[in-house]
Formats: C-alpha cells, structure tokens, sequence
C-alpha cells in the first residue's frame, strides 16, 4: 500500500542551503512543478511560495488527562510559548520560540521528558485540525482508519477520557510498532492498536462507528515545510495514482459508520484530485452521506472554502486535455458541486504551518441497514477458530483471585496479554463482547473474542505479572492505580518522596511497615504525588529518568537525570 511522504529528518538549514543536485532549496521551489501547479488553484501562487517556504516552529499538545497539566502549560508560558487561540478543549496546543527540533540545553530536556512521559505531544499545528473536527465525545467508539505515528490517535483519546475506545487501524508491520510505541507513550486507557488493510477492514463492532478519522495516505504537497524534498520530487501523477486508495478507504470508512455518525476526510495535500474529486465520488456512490460544513467546526481557523473545478494537470505542472478517469474530474452533478463548498481548504501562508484539506461527512440516521440473507446459521463459540495466543483477553477467574488479593480491588477493566495486566475502558469489553458476521451475513460468529479484528494492543499497561500473581504496578499506571487500590499502596510523608526522588532509594526504617515486600506505590499524604518503588532490603525507586525528573523539577528539587536512568 501506498503510504504518505513522512519527513523523517527535517531540514534544519536556511533557504540558501543545497538540496539534490547542489540547487539551493529556493531555487528547486521557484523551479518546481509544485509551484507551477499551485498556480492553478490560486491567483496569488507567489504569496504561497512565500508562506511554504521557512521552517516550522516546534508546536506540541499538552494532554488533559493528567494531572499536572497546569504545571505544563506553566512551563511552557515561562519558555515564551504562544498558546494556539484557534485549538479548543480539550487540552491545548502551543507554539514554541524556537523552530522545529532547534531546543537545547535544559528546554531540550525538559520539552524531551515531557514528550517522553506523554505529558504532550510533538505535532504540527495543521495536524490537530481533523481531530478538533471530528468531534468525538467520551463513550464514542472511533476508528482511525490511517493512525501512524499516532499523534491523531493520542488526541482522538484526550477528547474520550477515560470511556470510549479508539481502535487505531495501520496496515505496514513496522508503523505498527511505532503506532504502539506513541500509544503506550501516551498512557491512555481508550486505545487499542489494530493491524488490518483499511480498505478491507473487518465490520467489527457491527453496528458501526460513531466516528471515523480516515488520515488517508497522500503526496504531502502540503508539507513543503516539513519536508523540503518534496520540492523536487512532487507531480501530479503521484496524485492520480493515489486517488482509487483514496476514494477505496472512504468508501470502506462509509460502510463502516453508524447512522447518524460521523467521517473527517483530511490530507496534507493541495490537489483537488486528491481532496474534492475523491469527496465527490464517495458522494455520488452513496446517497445516505451528506457533507457538513467544516468552517463552524474549526472556528478561528483560517481556511477558504472547498472548490468544485479545477484543471487536469499534466507533470509539468501545466493545464492538459490528457483523458482521466471521471472520478477525478470536477462533478457534473449540481448538487454534489454545492456541496464541495462546504469542505476547507487550510493554505500553508494563511496559517503560517503546514497545508491541509478536509472534509466532514455525516450519514443520515435513518440510513438503511445491511440487508439479512434469508438462510442464517449461527456458529457455536467452540466452532470458532479463537483469537490469537498474543491477543489482549479479559482478567481469566485463574488470575481473578490473586489481583484481588493483592489489590484489595478489582476492575471490570482488566485484561491480560502476555505477561501484562492492562487496564482499559468499558467500550473495549463491549467490543469484544458483540457478536459479528461473515459471508455477507450468511453466518452469524459469536462474541466473546477480537477475531477478525487484530489486536496488538490495548489500553494502558498497568502491571508486571509473574507466576500467576501481580508483580509490581509499572511506573505509567502508578498516578491512575495508587489512589484506588488500598492493596498495592502506602501513604507516606513527602519527605520520603523527596529523598526517593532525589537519591534513588531509602532505608525501610520509618518508611513504609515492616511487613510489606516487594512492588507498592507510595502516595504523598500531601499532594496525592505517586512513586512506584520496590521493597527489598530497602526502599528502592522504580522511575525513569524523565518521569523522575518532571516529578523533582515539580517539587522544587534537583537530581542529576543520567544518574537517574
């Protein structure tokens, strides 16, 4: 499968600066068929080159879901942050004083652990736009047809909270594992991982999505300032060879939605071939989806409305009569070209970052449902192959008993992969839970399994398992866990937190009972602070280094974060 252009390296030197073939980078843009295309679409190309051209400013996400927010966007005012005025809750994004990957010294640190401990999130600002359109709201189950690397997805669960589930959808084997890394970053309860083609997904939960993302793979003709090659390596062509993906994955994302639900269509392209002509053939293709107007979803933003002609444009970026599909040609039908206007169009120079389209799709309510073959046989559980060895499974009765035990409470949330106990959401077992169908319904599965769905991950990881009975909760569940479970915790002085923090261990006299060994999570009397810690011959901390060191900078102490690794 075609995938987006994704800067892995970014161009960190100044405009004069070479790009291939020792050209300046200025001058393979004034060169480009990009911009010659460009001037198709708008009067002013010369005024967009200028606004594509500079480097972007670092700008990051600061997530709701924990509870020193305040003390992030504290210390991102103190660096000469700008808070976003167009991003809404929740949460909030902000653009830093410095340009993309330019921090050093002890802001680099900081912004490092701070990104590191899912605190916030490193992403473009044009990037945020889908999400906030999408508007998804805590008890939702959501698709992101096209989640890596995952910073669409973190904020899909920021706008959730702790009910509601994003299954997070990426089809190549080492995306996925960078999908699972942010995820599990982030240290939210509502995600799940899959790994499936999108255009195939499987149709589980049956009845659908309330909404669905589809990031949908794209040149990038947008990120020129992200990505500076694709000056020189940008055609049209590459757009027309993505288009039948395109209009594939929002056909599949249609089929997939509730009634009433909702699709946010996005890509970090400027050609209409890839933006409105794709709209437009899903349009014409299903007649229970209707556009919404984006411009009231994304108030403040600066984006022109949708167009609904354009030109076919040969590789040297010039007007051509060269013979296209019909797809990807403006619509004849009036109403369908109406309606193109309600999409937006986010110019790189109008929102000084990236460029980007999007559309929002909703399906009637009263859209028919999937018709019912006449002759339905129902399997039973044991004629089902079951879910893979691997798979994330509900808390077995076998390890009930133990994590109560050691716990002193237990969730209905609690699933078991592997060696992990994870901890997620309510929706997740409804999933799981709901019965499916094959052959076009012809056959009806039983649930109780993920099985055609796979799933790589689940939820936040909550605990260490060994020999049938927990371990020790690990260091990014110990906020969510500590409070709640009188079991696996210990209230002690912040004194004791202190000298944990800033030395790395303790003596057990006077810190925790003499009875107690093994993991624990130590809870300040005072501020409610958690520390995972091991109890052995003595008190021992079992933090990393960028955790630790946010927790110190918060409570006004030092430590030296090699030490502390």
């Amino acid at each position: 499968m075609t995938r987006r252009y994704r800067a892995v390296d970014f161009y960190r030197g100044h405009p004069e600066d070479v790009g291939q073939g020792d050209v300046p980078w200025s001058q393979m843009a004034r060169d480009s068929v990009l911009l010659r295309a460009v001037s198709n679409w708008r009067e002013d190309s010369e005024v967009w080159l200028r606004g594509s051209f500079d480097r972007l400013p670092e700008t990051v996400r600061v997530n709701p879901l924990r509870a020193d927010r305040d003390w992030t966007e504290g210390w991102l005012k103190r660096i000469g942050s700008k808070r976003i005025a167009w991003f809404g809750e929740p949460g909030s994004a902000w653009e830093l004083p410095f340009e993309r990957g330019s921090a050093d010294g002890e802001v680099k640190q900081v912004l490092n652990a701070l990104h590191e401990t899912g605190r916030l999130t490193r992403q473009e600002a044009s990037s945020m736009l889908p999400v906030l359109a999408l508007g998804a709201r805590p008890g939702h189950v959501v698709l992101d047809m096209c989640a890596s690397p995952g910073s669409k997805t973190t904020q899909i669960a920021e706008h959730l909270g702790d009910s509601g589930l994003v299954l997070a959808n990426e089809i190549v084997n080492s995306r996925v594992n960078m999908l699972v890394t942010n995820v599990q970053r982030h240290s939210s309860r509502s995600m799940a991982v899959i790994h499936h083609d999108g255009r195939h997904l499987p149709r589980v939960p049956e009845s659908g999505f309330d909404r669905i993302l589809v990031d949908a793979p794209c040149t990038g003709s947008g990120t020129t300032r992200k990505n500076p090659d694709v000056w020189g390596r940008w055609l049209p062509s590459g757009g027309r060879s993505l288009h039948d993906l395109q209009v594939a994955l929002l056909t599949k994302a249609s089929a997939l939605l509730k009634p009433g639900g909702r699709i946010v269509y996005s890509t970090c392209s400027l050609d209409p071939v890839e933006d409105e002509a794709v709209v437009a053939e899903v349009l014409r293709s299903s007649d229970s989806m209707s556009l919404l107007p984006t411009s009231p979803l994304l108030a403040g933003v600066p984006g022109e409305q949708g167009r609904a002609e354009w030109s076919t444009i040969d590789d040297e970026g010039a007007p051509s009569e060269e013979e296209v599909p019909n797809s990807m040609l403006p619509p004849e039908e009036e109403d369908i070209a109406k309606q193109l206007a309600l999409c937006m169009r986010v110019w790189n120079d109008s929102i000084g970052g990236g460029g980007f389209f999007l559309a929002v799709l909703e399906k009637s309510s009263d859209a028919p449902s999937r018709p019912v073959p006449d002759n339905v046989s129902v399997l039973d559980s044991e004629d089902v192959k079951p879910d893979a060895a691997n798979s994330p499974q509900p808390l077995p009765e076998s390890l009930s008993s133990s994590v109560e035990s050691t716990w002193g409470e237990l969730s209905e949330d609690l699933w078991v992969r592997g060696k992990r106990l994870l901890l997620s959401t309510p929706e997740a077992r409804v999933v799981w839970e709901s019965s499916r169908s094959r052959r076009g319904g012809r056959i009806r599965v039983p649930g109780g399994r993920w099985r055609p769905l796979r799933v790589m991950h689940l939820g936040l990881n909550a605990a260490m398992l060994r020999d049938g009975e927990v371990e020790r909760v690990v260091a990014g569940a110990a906020r969510v866990l500590g409070p709640r479970l009188p079991g696996a915790s210990c209230e002690v002085d912040g004194v004791l937190i202190d000298t944990l923090l800033e030395e790395g261990g303790a003596p057990i006299e006077g810190g925790v009972p003499g009875d107690i060994k093994g993991g624990l999570i130590l809870v300040d009397s005072g501020n409610g602070d958690c520390l995972p810690v091991w109890v052995g011959g003595r008190i021992s901390l079992m933090l990393g280094g960028s955790e630790r060191l946010l927790l110190a900078l918060q409570r006004g102490l030092t430590f030296n974060q090699n030490e502390g690794e």
